[in-house]
């Protein structure tokens, strides 16, 4: 068995990563046997990789190696594609037609995007994973074909698989052996060593010098998310290398070649308008104010309820408030209580203990509602049918909040 460095410089690997290496020291452990191998990673990270490494470290090597992108065939002729087909089995077959399994026997099948074969190729896959055998297309003999089959996708298998989208006993026989390949940006530290061969190999193509970045393009490309990975980082080295001019790349210019990146840094969630925030600051700072607004709106509200005798006018502008507090906020937890004024209340007879409040003054609705009650309650004795009655809630309400506020 050769050794991890070999396997990486036989093959052109690039990286240090501890995930890529657990991975590559799988594919050359499985490659002498022929389990089924699914290799599992998002688009661009380099899945093609494994099956070769698979197939030239097997018994099989001198045989046959095929690489077959099922996304790239149209359903109609997946099956005619893979299991062959006979004259005259479909309209256009004027010949009959060896298919990928049969021209491959004895070899590997690497079959890219597994995870889009249409459900009734999967039976005939699932066939050729448990006996071997499989039947042309238009045709009604079993054949016998002895394939290694390495798979590779890049979607979520359970969650196709919870859809009705893949069969999950052919997910199975995929999958006896698993080897999940990482993003690039969980090895960031690989990205910078990736980068250099790229340039290096651009400058060879294309007969000019070698590109190189200064630190801040070098933390600025680390830190970036690479949603195409490795593919992605290839083509910005490739573009970086035909279209500078300067040698040297600095931040400023390799951030061009980054699409989106300013949507990498933390930001509000729903879009970029400028009413948006970008830090938790601001977001709070927003909150606050809003909360200002809504107690000064409760204090003119408390100043009308102490000078007017329009008492449906400032119960109207109660709710109002209410409302918009409720719907600014969301506040959903809370029960605000609207305090009735009895119709025949004056306000200089019944409220007279209640204090000018200027505008910018403090205020507590909790503490002024605690004020009152007490205050009633020492006029009328302790009597809380009549202190509710003066102040124009509930015995009920009363009672339970003497209780909320320990009175």
């Amino acid at each position: 068995m050769e050794s991890l460095q070999t396997t990486k410089q036989r093959f052109g690997i690039i990286g240090n990563d501890v995930q890529l290496n657990r991975a590559l020291e799988k594919a050359v452990r499985v490659a002498p046997t022929d389990i089924s191998v699914l290799v599992t990673g998002e688009s661009g990270v380099g899945k093609e990789s494994i099956p070769k490494i698979i197939h030239s470290l097997s018994h099989r090597k001198h045989a046959k190696y095929i690489a077959v992108n099922c996304g790239a065939i149209p359903e109609g002729t997946i099956d005619s594609e893979l299991f062959g087909h006979e004259k005259g089995a479909f309209t256009g077959a004027t010949t009959a037609r060896k298919g990928y399994f049969e021209v491959t026997d004895g070899g590997t099948i690497f079959l890219d995007e597994v995870g889009e074969l249409p459900l009734t190729t999967q039976v005939r896959l699932l066939r050729v994973l448990e006996n071997g055998e499989f039947i042309k297309v238009g045709s009604s003999e079993v054949q016998k074909t002895n394939v290694r089959i390495v798979a590779a996708t890049n979607l979520n298998m359970q969650e196709a698989i919870a859809k009705e989208k893949f069969r999950e006993d052919l997910y199975y026989r995929l999958s006896t052996i698993e080897i999940p390949l990482p993003p690039l940006r969980d090895r960031n530290e690989d990205i910078h060593l990736l980068f250099r061969k790229f340039a290096s190999d651009f400058a060879q193509k294309y007969r000019m010098p070698t590109v190189r970045l200064d630190e801040n393009a070098i933390k600025l490309l680390m830190n970036y998310r690479f949603p195409g990975n490795i593919r992605q980082l290839r083509n910005i080295a490739e573009q970086i290398s035909v279209v500078e001019e300067d040698r040297l790349i600095t931040a400023q210019n390799i951030a061009q070649y980054l699409p989106n990146y300013n949507k990498n840094l933390p930001a509000v969630i729903g879009g970029t308008s400028a009413n948006d925030f970008s830090t938790e600051r601001d977001i709070m700072y927003k909150v606050l104010f809003d909360m200002r607004s809504d107690i000064n709106d409760l204090k003119k509200l408390t100043l009308d309820l102490m000078k007017t005798d329009d008492i449906e006018k400032v119960e109207e502008k109660n709710h109002q408030l209410i409302e918009k507090i409720y719907a600014d906020q969301e506040i959903k937890n809370h029960n605000i209580e609207v305090l009735k004024i009895p119709q025949n209340a004056s306000p200089e007879k019944n409220y007279d203990f209640i204090e000018t409040i200027e505008e910018d003054e403090s205020l507590s609705l909790q503490d002024k509602e605690v004020e009152m009650i007490k205050k009633s309650l020492e006029k009328n004795n302790n009597k809380r049918k009549l202190a509710a009655k003066e102040l124009g809630i509930s015995e009920r309400t009363l009672y339970r909040k003497i209780k909320q506020y320990d009175l």
